[in-house]
């Protein structure tokens, strides 16, 4: 009898508790709008920090041509140039690294904690660069300490791709494609400052000041603004797909056990928008060297493709909510083979301001179609507990393979061909891997 009691004492109160959240709870419309301005809360912090996270990344390849006079000294300037990019290049092999331990890590103890250790992680190789001195005061002690310096940031940023698109997909329910664009679009917002600050700096200070002090400018902006990226991701809360999900204890090698077809599919699709991107910000060297337009406007043809991905990435993620991502994604990386070598032509035969100007807008439009869609379809090839390992790894072997040495085979392919429009043969490879993939993927 007591025990009947009890029981009914226990059935009242689960009722009387069920009753007052139903009075109590929020109403639909209302609870979409707390859904909603949490979401608009996650793209505001995730984009503000992985915007700051990769400004000195892209700062130091525009800043190549004074990087390899101060830090690379060789006995012409190609060479010199070339060592430069090849230091560029090197970091990238440390990125699957950065994505072994950290996708790892975010599959096992959640996509926010990694994103503030790798965010961490690119303000102490800031630093490094802010103050490093030059081959004149330390010898090639400086080369080595720019590498390494490089070298963190890369395997921060090996770990950071997976965990930020898991975060935002996860985040997105019937809108993946819409919130993984954003992290493309942050990074574009890096190059519009990146490419502003090499612009005015080049514009108000003389070669001898750019040399001189000038180069640092950008890495102690980096450095000031890095505490705001740290602030705005440590106040976000964990994904909550990550925190119903059974994490594994192994998901690296779950995932090359399991997914080894979704990782050279994701990794394959990348290739074409991987190209892309390291071609843009080789754009103002190229302008430099071999159309001979001065530094001061160089870059105003990144500034412009900056500014398109940043307004159009979005637009295109939304639109693949709505239609096929693999089949947008097909037709830009078409788009891309069919048009690079024309476009590249008509440069070099019309080396102006404006002829610079179109092929980067037309290379930025192409490049927002894929990056627009690309974030949602990879995230789809991984299930939520090895997501952020999988996605890491395929972004990272495309990275270091095709995307990071676009500068240096360009510059090697003029050389070697003796045509200044060789680097589109690069770019014709990139979206043939691309296609190929997406095709595949299609037919499935």
């Amino acid at each position: 009898m007591r025990s009947k009691v009890r029981w009914r004492g226990i059935a009242e109160a689960a009722v009387g508790a069920i009753a007052h959240h139903v009075s109590t709870s929020p109403s639909p419309r209302a609870a979409d709008q707390v859904v909603q301005a949490y979401r608009l809360k996650v793209i505001v912090s995730t984009s503000i920090a992985n915007a700051l996270e990769w400004f000195d990344f892209v700062a130091f390849g525009f800043f190549a041509v004074s990087m390899a006079k101060l830090f690379f000294p060789a006995s012409n300037q190609f060479a010199s140039l070339l060592t430069t990019f090849a230091t560029f290049a090197i970091p990238f092999v440390v990125r699957p690294i950065g994505a072994f331990v950290l996708g790892a890590y975010a599959d096992r103890h959640g996509r926010k904690t990694t994103l503030v250790l790798t965010i961490a992680l690119m303000t102490l190789g800031t630093a490094i660069m802010a103050i490093v001195p030059t081959y004149g005061s330390i010898g090639a002690w400086a080369a080595v300490i720019v590498v390494t310096a490089r070298m963190i940031q890369a395997f921060s940023v090996g770990g950071e791709y997976g965990a930020a698109i898991a975060f935002l997909v996860e985040q997105g329910g019937a809108r993946r494609g819409f919130m993984a664009s954003w992290h493309y679009s942050s990074q574009s917002m890096t190059a519009v400052v990146a490419s502003s600050f090499a612009t005015l700096l080049y514009a108000k200070l003389t070669p001898e000041q750019i040399d001189a002090w000038g180069w640092r400018l950008p890495f102690y902006f980096g450095l000031l603004i890095a505490p705001v990226g740290l602030y705005v991701r440590a106040r976000l809360r964990e994904s909550d797909l990550f925190l119903v999900v059974a994490t594994s204890k192994t998901p690296v090698l779950e995932v090359l056990a399991r997914q080894r077809s979704g990782i050279a599919f994701a990794a394959s699709v990348i290739a074409a928008s991987a190209v892309t991107v390291y071609m843009v910000l080789f754009m103002p060297t190229f302008a430099i060297t071999q159309l001979g337009l001065p530094s001061s406007v160089a870059f105003l043809g990144s500034l412009l493709a900056g500014t398109i991905h940043t307004v159009l990435i979005p637009v295109f993620g939304l639109l693949s909510d709505h239609y096929d991502r693999k089949s947008l994604l097909l037709g830009a990386s078409l788009a891309l083979l069919i048009l690079a070598y024309p476009l590249f032509a008509f440069l070099v035969a019309t080396p102006s301001v404006a002829a610079l100007l179109g092929v980067q807008g037309v290379l930025g439009v192409i490049n927002a179609i894929n990056m627009g869609c690309l974030g949602g379809l990879v995230a789809e090839l991984f299930p939520t507990q090895i997501r952020s390992s999988g996605l890491s790894l395929a972004n990272a072997l495309t990275q270091m393979t095709l995307g990071g040495t676009t500068p240096f085979i360009s510059l090697w392919l003029i050389q070697a061909t003796g045509q200044p429009t060789a680097p589109a043969f690069y770019l014709m490879f990139g979206a043939a891997v691309s296609v190929t993939a997406l095709i595949a993927l299609r037919a499935e």
